[in-house]
């Protein structure tokens, strides 16, 4: 039995990184995960960093490391506005982790409770999700 397909937009400031149809997406809301499908409630969520699946049929899973952002599901259509969007066939899991070392390290090189720590703390938990979505591959 085929499932209903719905548009999915992704949005990086880079450009576009993916405007087709497909059956279901599967990603981390602030909240925690989230599946959505055709028909989907209206909804805006914010994102956290994490693996993006996109099932555009029973065995096609499009994979991407999600960066924070947006979404917005509603009129059965589905926009995603990322900070970034890897394919997980792209990632190198070697310079992820020496990214993710030097990101540690300016963690705990930061003043307590400065911007520096904030953005800092960002960083390491989008590298530590990238290189999860990396050692998967």
């Amino acid at each position: 039995m085929s499932k209903t397909r719905f548009q999915v937009e992704i949005l990086t400031p880079e450009g576009s990184v993916f405007d087709d149809e497909v059956e279901m997406i599967s990603t981390r809301t602030s909240v925690g995960s989230i599946g959505v499908l055709a028909n989907h409630t209206p909804i805006l969520a914010m994102l956290d960093p994490c693996e993006l699946r996109l099932h555009r049929s029973e065995g096609e899973v499009l994979r991407f490391a999600q960066g924070e952002g947006y979404m917005q599901v509603g009129g059965n259509r589905a926009m995603l506005l990322l900070e970034d969007a890897v394919p997980a066939a792209e990632l190198n899991a070697a310079e992820l982790k020496a990214k993710l070392d030097e990101s540690r390290a300016q963690l705990q090189e930061a003043e307590q409770d400065s911007e520096k720590q904030r953005a800092a703390q960002r960083e390491v938990r989008r590298l530590e999700a990238f290189l999860l979505v990396a050692e998967a591959s």
